[in-house]
């Protein structure tokens, strides 16, 4: 049985992973819900308007004096640490998960790829890791699950432009605004600015499609049980990338998200059909990315 609390977290926190994720057997399901009620509890502290830094740090804290050994009666953070002793999850992940949801009280730019990439390492990289860990894939997995992490936070940079301007932040590097001749994402900005803007984010999908397609090589360590879902969550976020990359301005009009019936529709035929759960949704929109692209991996 899945906890009401990890289960109320995961619903009201991800469409997406929510629903792929009920596919999983029920005790990967089970690991799968702790660690994103974690992940989730601590993002909202730093996205929550105005910010909740208080808070941040006290679970931050608590976090600390739990895998430490202490007993806080906390079911979020003590089912974590539980879990991750029990799966061997490496404490520099968790580090550097914490690293990067503190950064969000602090840093609002990032001006290079490899300032955006520093920040991915810690709050989707080493989620990939982890859930590599909950599976048991051997550790030739992990630069795919890492990859795959890498490529669906991206492609939430993107959707979630509107919004992080209304925070102030700017996770897409501001370096390679510039080279699009850009220096702000905000609509006011960007409307007068259109060309520029819809051959950046198209630009931003392509990389995108380059990390996914890498992480998608990866998907033969998966047993096709576990498969299902992960592909599930992968084919939403493709889906996700082609309606942005059609009409980049959309991530001004709304959040773009599948409906539930379109990730429990795909679920079903990953689970119904075996052949389908081997073959890998060609992206319409993404051709091969420029070298320069691949070689600011």
């Amino acid at each position: 049985m899945i906890n009401k609390t990890f289960y109320s977290i995961f619903q009201q926190g991800s469409r997406t992973y929510f629903y792929s994720s009920l596919f999983f057997p029920t005790f990967v399901k089970k690991d799968v819900f702790e660690l994103y009620g974690f992940v989730r509890k601590a993002d909202n502290f730093v996205d929550s308007i105005p910010q909740n830094k208080r808070g941040f740090y006290q679970f931050k804290d608590t976090y600390y004096r739990a895998v430490n050994g202490e007993e806080v009666n906390d079911i979020v953070i003590d089912s974590f640490v539980k879990l991750q002793q029990e799966k061997g999850f490496e404490q520099e992940w968790v580090d550097s998960f914490l690293a990067s949801m503190e950064m969000d009280l602090t840093k609002k730019k990032y001006s290079t790829l490899a300032d955006t990439l520093g920040y991915i390492y810690g709050s989707a990289e080493v989620i990939g890791l982890m859930m590599a860990k909950i599976l048991k894939l051997p550790s030739e997995s992990y630069p795919y699950a890492q990859y795959l992490g890498r490529s669906m936070q991206y492609i939430n940079f993107i959707r979630d432009i509107s919004e992080d301007v209304t925070l102030g932040r700017c996770y897409l590097p501001s370096f390679e605004m510039e080279k699009y001749g850009l220096e702000s994402l905000d609509y006011s900005y960007t409307q007068q600015h259109p060309d520029q803007f819809i051959e950046f984010i198209r630009s931003q999908i392509k990389r995108y499609c380059f990390w996914q397609q890498t992480a998608e090589q990866g998907y033969h360590f998966i047993p096709k049980r576990y498969l299902i879902s992960i592909k599930t969550a992968s084919e939403m976020y493709h889906w996700t990338a082609e309606q942005i990359y059609k009409n980049p301005f959309i991530v001004y009009d709304w959040k773009v998200k599948p409906l539930i019936i379109k990730i429990l529709t795909t679920t079903l035929i990953n689970f119904i059909d075996p052949e389908n759960t081997k073959r890998t949704k060609k992206l319409v929109y993404c051709s091969q990315p420029s070298p320069q692209l691949q070689t600011n991996q």
